[in-house]
């Protein structure tokens, strides 16, 4: 449907606006995979915080012998691109690693979407500690924040089971929420409500204070919560919600903020 930047009213339109008129710089540090672990251990504290094992200018810097037998790399200013999951080193192609790292470094992130706070971070590869909660594989915890108020939750499983990722939306309150992404299946099994779920909303309202939105995302391994991520436009604005007046719905949460 036709833009409205005047009168913004879903979720989606007001994306579209935000990544046009809130240009707060430290946006940049806050969606830089490596420079964000520093500023959210200061809110939350350093052992929420995934362990970093390295940080390289360039592939051919990377010393793989003294990285351990599981770990993963990734690029800090894109999404996937480059990324390696190492879960037993003697399968290791080190030359592809390298190669698919160059291709992740060379992504301007920025254009896919016009993300601007993608455009200025100092691309660099890292290196962090393989981190799983057994058989399930890891769960993602997406916390929805409007102007500093957690009001949704997106729980995201089964991400690399031959099934497909599933996605459902819960309350705060943990309610199943009667909303679809509508290209993603919803999980076949009831998904438990986290003994943890209060600690992930309280580190969600800390670090969401004073932005419009964010999406503030977590992991649950043996009961302790590990920061994942901060996403300041899900999907870029451009995901489109199954019923679609919850595209409205998170609009009205959503508080602009006033031009100057």
């Amino acid at each position: 449907k036709e833009l409205n930047l005047d009168n913004p009213r879903c979720f989606n339109e007001k994306m579209q606006w935000l990544k046009l008129y809130d240009r707060r710089p430290e946006y940049t540090m806050m969606v830089d995979k490596y420079k964000v672990k520093e500023y959210v251990a200061g809110i939350i504290g350093e052992k929420h915080i995934i362990p970093t094992l390295g940080v390289w200018d360039n592939p051919d810097e990377i010393d793989f012998d003294t990285l351990p037998e599981k770990f993963v790399l990734k690029c800090n200013h894109n999404s996937g691109l480059g990324m390696y999951i190492c879960r037993d080193k003697s399968n290791m192609d080190i030359s592809r690693i390298k190669e698919n790292l160059k291709k992740g470094l060379k992504e301007d992130y920025f254009l896919t979407g016009r993300e601007w706070p993608y455009k200025n971070v100092p691309r660099k590869i890292i290196a962090e500690k393989y981190m799983s909660d057994g058989d399930n594989g890891l769960i993602d915890y997406k916390v929805h924040n409007f102007n500093g108020v957690p009001k949704l939750i997106l729980v995201c499983k089964d991400r690399f089971k031959n099934s497909g990722l599933t996605e459902d939306f819960f309350s705060t309150e943990w309610e199943h929420l009667n909303v679809k992404r509508p290209h993603r299946e919803l999980s076949e099994q009831p998904i438990a409500r986290p003994g943890e779920l209060e600690k992930i909303l309280d580190f969600s309202a800390w670090l969401s204070q004073n932005i419009p939105f964010v999406r503030t995302d977590f992991y649950i391994i043996n009961h302790q919560v590990y920061f994942s991520e901060l996403t300041f436009y899900p999907a870029s604005g451009f995901e489109t919600f199954d019923p679609d007046e919850w595209d409205y719905k998170m609009g009205e949460w959503l508080v602009l903020p006033k031009l100057i």
